[in-house]
């Protein structure tokens, strides 16, 4: 980045970057971004950048700065009363705390992602969240959580594929079996 760039062109370098699969720099784009809109006084900008930067972190292979770069946004995203973006927070940060096998913390982000996305009906995501958040319980040996929430996550499918609606029904009465008084 030789010239003087905006955070728009930042933002859009960053991307096109991440697109590339060149995460370094897409990191250091979106971190250039972050701190040219607070300075233009955008602190939702800024931590929407954060974000996206600590999922190019991610990918790079660095799950500590990723985490350093996530913290902190859900409360700018709350204080906005942005529940969506809130919500992506955490799951950002979730997704960090695993990889540096902080399960117990990872868990509790997950489990505040999910939350937030059920308060919106926002399926999509909540679906992917628990995707992370039962494969994860399964790795800690909380086998019948796991279970539920794989099971919440098939329930969150609005459009399932065949395959999937095989497993629904699958679990579905695995679950009636099991359950049975």
């Amino acid at each position: 980045m030789t010239a003087p760039y905006s955070p728009d062109e930042l933002s859009g370098e960053g991307k096109t970057a991440y697109k590339e699969k060149r995460y370094a720099e897409a990191a250091d784009a979106f971190q250039a971004a972050s701190q040219g809109y607070m300075a233009a006084g955008d602190p939702l900008s800024a931590a929407e950048m954060l974000n996206n930067q600590s999922v190019s972190l991610l990918m790079a292979g660095n799950a500590e700065m990723a985490l350093q770069a996530a913290s902190g946004t859900e409360e700018t995203f709350a204080a906005a009363g942005d529940i969506r973006r809130q919500a992506m927070a955490f799951g950002n940060q979730g997704a960090a705390l695993e990889k540096l096998a902080r399960f117990d913390e990872a868990i509790g982000a997950y489990e505040h992602a999910n939350e937030l996305f059920k308060q919106i009906g926002e399926h999509d995501l909540r679906k992917i969240v628990l995707e992370s958040l039962s494969t994860l319980q399964m790795k800690t040996g909380r086998k019948y959580e796991a279970a539920a929430t794989l099971k919440a996550s098939m329930d969150e499918d609005q459009q399932p594929k065949p395959v999937r609606r095989f497993l629904k029904k699958l679990y579905d009465l695995s679950f009636k079996a099991l359950f049975r008084s």
